[in-house]
């Protein structure tokens, strides 16, 4: 006889939607308010982001959500996110997944799903070079 096992996804493990959705909300909160990073987000529709921001949560960590927004590399480059910029934002997302009681090995694995658009998202030479 053989036994199936079926290991949950890193979405399932956190708790779904419900824990995606407190996630994105409390730490949208954080990084808005922040001096360093606050200043991208004050011309942003925060009612079409958080939504947006959801689905790719929720489909970076594995769940039933297809991201459904346009690349990073466009909606970033013209940005010019530094390294350094990111990491605060990556700070912010360890310190509210740790608040809302997200396992550490869990944090971890989510903190190296990020990190993999790294690349997409920063570019520190100034647009139009």
């Amino acid at each position: 006889m053989e036994f199936q096992t079926h290991e949950k996804s890193l979405y399932e493990r956190i708790g779904g939607e419900a824990t995606i959705q407190k996630l994105v909300d409390d730490f949208y909160t954080k990084v808005v308010a922040d001096p360093e990073i606050g200043y991208y987000f004050t011309h942003v529709p925060m009612g079409k982001l958080i939504p947006m921001q959801r689905e790719f949560f929720a489909m970076a960590t594995g769940g039933p959500t297809l991201y459904s927004g346009r690349p990073l590399s466009q909606i970033h480059r013209p940005l010019a996110i530094s390294r350094r910029e990111f990491q605060r934002f990556t700070e912010h997302l360890i310190e509210t997944l740790q608040s809302i009681g997200i396992d550490e090995q869990d944090v971890y694995e989510i903190i190296a799903k990020i990190n993999i658009y790294a690349d997409e998202i920063t570019n520190e030479a100034t647009y139009g070079d």
